[in-house]
């Protein structure tokens, strides 16, 4: 499948890097996401770069018949009127319950320009005592990939700040969609 993958992102002119060794469980920051075509270039890099794991999606691409499509491609449904809530713990127990997982989530929550990022894949990352790993689809440059991880510390704004350096440069299908990277301002 990786070859396969990788010679369908080559006729289109990209390219999957995968810059870290990644660890048996993760969240995997997916951004910038500005637009439906990150989900099958998501789907084709991971493939190309060897990674299995299982995304975050709006419940309702969970219907029939897509349903059934989406969780063979190992979708998770996120129900957005629960807050995330119920979702995050069932996000704890495949943390600890698996020896290899590897959760992505795209932090921006939507294809449309966001004043900041949802804290939900932070938090997860934290209270499950593994790593975020910082991946791209970057339009710009035609590459799609990984290119960091952070155990993240507890102290939102010094992990937030590596963060918004490492996407500085990626850019998505639609730049000005794209969500500035910082958490909401607590009040």
């Amino acid at each position: 499948m990786k070859e396969v993958s990788n010679f369908i992102l080559r006729i289109f002119g990209w390219q999957a890097e995968l810059s870290v060794t990644m660890p048996d469980k993760c969240v995997l920051a997916g951004a910038p996401h500005t637009t439906n075509w990150d989900f099958p270039l998501t789907i084709l890099g991971m493939a190309a770069m060897g990674i299995r794991f299982s995304w975050v999606g709006k419940h309702t691409l969970f219907r029939w018949p897509l349903g059934i499509l989406m969780r063979a491609l190992s979708g998770i449904p996120l129900e957005r009127r629960s807050g995330g809530a119920r979702f995050a713990i069932k996000a704890f127990e495949l943390f600890r319950d698996r020896d290899r997982f590897i959760l992505a989530i795209a932090p921006e929550g939507t294809r449309h320009r966001t004043p900041h990022w949802q804290a939900g894949f932070y938090k997860i990352a934290l209270k499950s005592n593994v790593p975020i790993a910082l991946g791209y689809v970057d339009y710009k440059k035609k590459m799609i990939g990984i290119g960091k991880t952070l155990v993240p510390s507890g102290d939102s704004s010094k992990d937030f700040a590596v963060i918004k350096e490492f996407y500085r440069d990626k850019s998505g299908k639609y730049p000005e969609k794209q969500g500035e990277v910082r958490l909401k301002k607590k009040n």
